[in-house]
């Protein structure tokens, strides 16, 4: 059960929205764990700059990049 609530796109803080539209932009979804981090835009911020660097550039390609993530998520008993 989640400690904090997602936040809803449409009201989220300015810093917040800018990462949230660019996740929907390049994906067509808002992920629920940067909906729930957004409760923090500057935390929310920094993960979303970790991830692009882990996800983007290199020789992997990006969707097996994203695959990876869900394997891990899946094996780790993890809703993200």
């Amino acid at each position: 059960m989640a400690r904090l609530p997602a936040v809803d796109p449409a009201q989220a803080e300015p810093e917040a929205k800018a990462v949230l539209d660019r996740f929907y932009a390049a994906r067509g979804n808002y992920p629920n764990m940067f909906r729930t981090l957004a409760v923090r835009p500057e935390i929310m911020r920094t993960a979303a700059d970790h991830m692009a660097a882990v996800t983007e550039g290199g020789t992997v390609t990006r969707r097996l990049k994203e695959l990876c993530v869900l394997m891990v998520s899946a094996l780790n008993d993890c809703d993200y």
